[in-house]
């Protein structure tokens, strides 16, 4: 039984929304995708989606043509993504992988490109040492992860972290294009004043605040949203766009070397960046392909509205705001 047949032939809620592929499907999209073995122009890459071990094609990418960098490895946990298994090992060992591929990556960035690297608390020492050698680290990012139970005699995992590294001093950030919406709960009294910022709407008061390093407005894709996949790891298209509109211009090339079901290239289409997105496992490939195809028509990103960042669970106020 194929991987794909696996998604059809799962029993799911009547409500669930989770993005599947038909045997149709999978053959068609399997069509689009680029199986890259020879050296590569840029030109050829913009818009694809690589179906190759990123260790195998390293050599063939283009040089100085990457804007914004985005890597979500597998962290150092044993973990199953479809037909490949990745098994936890030491921390130096970790580091040691990274060592492996990370450093050849760097040649096809430019000098004013951007970096963003994920991993959770096991390991954030060694994605924190290698950035350091490659990169001028600006930041560490971490964002509410809220899912799951949690562990009996430990305190529940509920954040991950996100390295803000840069390849020089020049380089790209757009702060308003980033700025986060949050309700006004205090009170303000003096009418005779405009508060900085401040918008008032039918559904209360509103304020544009700079966006900080610890993200907790972000929910991780699941059965009821149209974005979730059954990668094991996906990460919210919101996140993602906070990214890109942050580290990018419009028309910049965004490269994700570990694609999963394509994320990172979705939100790039939605917000008139290139992608070139890499990614061994066919099924998400053809997933990737199929979250495109749906991107053509709907640019819609949950918690991202009127070019504004909302708060979680501010949706009425969303639909119902002019800004």
């Amino acid at each position: 039984m194929t991987q794909t047949t696996k998604q059809i032939s799962k029993s799911r809620a009547p409500r669930n929304r989770t993005l599947t592929l038909s045997e149709r499907e999978y053959n068609k999209y399997k069509k689009r995708l680029l199986p890259l073995d020879q050296k590569a122009t840029l030109a050829s890459l913009l818009d694809r989606t690589i179906c190759r071990d990123l260790f195998e094609i390293l050599p063939l990418l283009p040089e100085k043509s990457v804007d914004l960098l985005f890597l979500d490895p597998p962290y150092n946990l044993t973990k199953n993504f479809n037909e490949l298994k990745f098994s936890q090992r030491s921390l130096s060992q970790y580091e040691q992988w990274l060592e492996t591929w990370l450093p050849s990556l760097t040649r096809t960035l430019k000098p004013t490109a951007s970096v963003y690297i994920c991993g959770d608390w096991r390991s954030s020492s060694a994605l924190q040492n290698i950035a350091a050698r490659l990169f001028t680290i600006r930041n560490r990012i971490t964002w509410e992860r809220e899912k799951g139970r949690g562990a009996k005699k430990n305190w529940k995992n509920a954040s991950e972290d996100i390295w803000f590294c840069t390849v020089s001093n020049d380089y790209i950030f757009n702060l308003d294009a980033i700025k986060l919406k949050r309700k006004v709960l205090a009170p303000y009294t003096d009418t005779t004043k405009t508060p900085k910022d401040w918008h008032q709407s039918n559904n209360g008061r509103f304020r544009l605040t700079h966006p900080p390093n610890l993200w907790t407005d972000l929910t991780v894709p699941f059965w009821s949203m149209p974005e979730n996949t059954d990668h094991p790891t996906q990460k919210p298209e919101k996140l993602l766009a906070r990214i890109i509109l942050a580290s990018s211009n419009p028309g910049s090339v965004i490269l994700d070397p570990f694609l999963g079901s394509g994320t990172t290239s979705v939100v790039a289409r939605k917000l008139g960046r290139h992608y070139i997105g890499i990614e061994r496992d066919e099924a998400y490939c053809c997933l990737a392909e199929k979250r495109l195809e749906i991107a053509r028509t709907d640019s819609s990103i949950q918690g991202y509205h009127n070019g504004v960042f909302w708060e979680r669970n501010t949706l009425s106020e969303q639909k119902s705001e002019k800004l």
